[in-house]
């Protein structure tokens, strides 16, 4: 993928948020939000409910207007422009299909509107149900069809329009598990076949994280921090992302060193090394929080000398993996959760058995104490 200078140098950017705010009488839904998204791109917006995520999809469709800042898509400004004439395709949370049209008509829907000649309009729908592997269904109704199949006509009704962007507003959310992961892969494969620009709206961390070029975090309608999932998981540059991105555990801690190599904490008796940039003007035994991945903790003997000290006290089974809460009194007021692979740890550390948690190397990161 090209860095975020060379896609602004080639024009490679295809939608642009400048300092977009968006207020609903005297709350503030979205405040100074600046985003760029280049070809080709998937980017999702993340966030709790209320974060201003769906607020920003409809600002770029055009359901909405900003109060300031510029929107641009394929290098025009749109803040003015009609949503049928932005070229985007839309992918509503509830599908947003017509009950008393057919699929092959619900998918024409927007090539009828655009005038296109019926021998075009045909082609073209049957291309994108072929995509969509509904070839066979054109006659059939929606309320004759699985909630997936469903879902795939809203789908092809979005692309048949050849859209230069792709709006998708949690399309996801009506499924169950199983038939919702299917549907992330074959999006994905279809946005990826097509090479389509694409803007996603979800409150699942997983989903972000499983299917994102890039993943805009949202809180309070502002973007708190933009970066491949990776980046986003490993590496959040606030408490927030640190606890909202997938599970972690807070500990208390307290800053021993900082240098330009990282830091040092003290969690109990445990020393921790953390990235320092967190951390920055922060003096010697200032209090800090420490957020670690369950999986970046380990099981060790209650008595070693670089452990932290505690008691089992639940285990949740979930088929590839073995969640165990343990008391650490000395480390957080909550439990820590640590993450055990296969079965083992469900005979191996009981309920009520002493351990030792140690943290792994290189693993968490700081932040000065809320």
């Amino acid at each position: 993928m090209k860095s975020r200078a060379q896609a602004q140098s080639d024009g490679a950017i295809v939608v642009r948020f400048e300092a977009v705010t968006k207020r609903f009488d005297n709350v503030v839904a979205v405040s100074g939000v600046s985003l760029d998204v280049c070809r080709g791109e998937f980017v999702t917006l993340l966030g709790p409910s209320g974060c201003g995520k769906t607020t920003v999809l409809n600002l770029a469709a055009g359901f909405l207007a900003p109060d300031s800042g510029s929107i641009s898509i394929a290098g025009k400004k749109v803040n003015d422009v009609p949503t049928y004439r932005r070229g985007i395709g839309m992918m509503f949370q509830n599908y947003a299909l017509f009950p008393h049209m057919s699929v092959a008509d619900n998918v024409a829907y927007g090539l009828r509107t655009r005038h296109v000649p019926k021998p075009e309009r045909q082609k073209r729908v049957a291309e994108a149900l072929a995509l969509v592997k509904l070839e066979g269904m054109e006659d059939r109704r929606p309320r004759q069809l699985s909630g997936g199949q469903q879902q795939r006509v809203a789908l092809a009704r979005a692309l048949v329009i050849s859209p230069a962007v792709l709006l998708l507003d949690e399309p996801f959310s009506a499924l169950d598990k199983g038939l919702r992961a299917s549907m992330q892969v074959e999006l994905r494969e279809i946005q990826r076949h097509l090479g389509l620009t694409t803007v996603f709206v979800t409150h699942d961390q997983s989903e972000a994280l499983s299917m994102s070029d890039r993943v805009a975090v949202m809180r309070e309608g502002r973007i708190r921090q933009v970066g491949t999932p990776v980046d986003v998981y490993r590496t959040p540059v606030e408490p927030f992302v640190a606890s909202f991105v997938g599970d972690s555990n807070r500990l208390r801690g307290s800053l021993v060193s900082i240098g330009a190599d990282g830091a040092v904490v003290a969690v109990g008796a445990t020393l921790v090394g953390v990235p320092g940039t967190g951390l920055t003007g922060l003096e010697t035994g200032a209090p800090v929080d420490v957020f670690i991945r369950p999986e970046q903790l380990r099981i060790v003997a209650p008595n070693d000398s670089n452990a932290i000290t505690g008691k089992v006290v639940a285990q949740v089974y979930q088929g590839g993996h073995v969640d165990l809460e343990i008391e650490c009194p000395a480390a957080t007021t909550n439990r820590l959760r640590v993450r055990s692979s296969g079965d083992q740890a469900l005979g191996r550390w009981p309920i009520g058995a002493g351990v030792g948690v140690s943290v792994e190397a290189g693993a968490g990161v700081a932040f000065p104490a809320a």
